[in-house]
């Protein structure tokens, strides 16, 4: 069994959806120790407000909370695994922007390409690659290797 440290309070979305990369790693642990079964984590992630801007005349999108986010989740993946968790495989919610299931929203973005359209239906639907999309392709290349911490 892993021991952590308690927490009193943890951060929380805009849409008030607690942030808690810690525990996600407890979560893993408890389920592998409970039924010993492979796991496999199919939905994970981050909906935010993002802003298109322009960044050396490319439009994108500088989110680094969810750079954040991603970094800090996936390295407590990490940690479960070398706990003894049989994790088979990681997905994040979604790679493009999607209508918000919960809020009917699409300024509630979640994934790595934006999608020009806003809630009122006005937009271009062109798609545009954020910050978080090169940070998660590095990743899923380094096979995790540049992960920050």
């Amino acid at each position: 069994m892993i021991l952590l440290e308690a927490r009193v309070s943890v951060r929380e979305s805009e849409w008030g959806w607690q942030i808690d990369p810690v525990g996600l790693r407890i979560v893993l642990n408890d389920y592998w120790e409970r039924w010993g079964k492979p796991l496999f984590i199919v939905e994970n992630g981050l909906g935010a407000k993002d802003v298109l801007v322009e960044v050396d005349g490319v439009p994108t999108v500088e989110d680094d909370y969810r750079i954040d986010y991603l970094n800090d989740h996936l390295i407590q993946v990490r940690e479960a695994i070398d706990d003894g968790v049989h994790l088979l495989g990681y997905a994040w919610w979604g790679p493009i922007d999607l209508v918000s299931a919960a809020s009917a929203q699409l300024s509630k973005r979640y994934g790595f390409i934006y999608v020009d359209r806003n809630d009122d239906g006005t937009g271009t639907l062109n798609r545009y690659k954020k910050k978080s999309f090169a940070f998660y392709r590095n990743i899923i290349a380094s096979n995790g290797a540049t992960l920050r911490g």
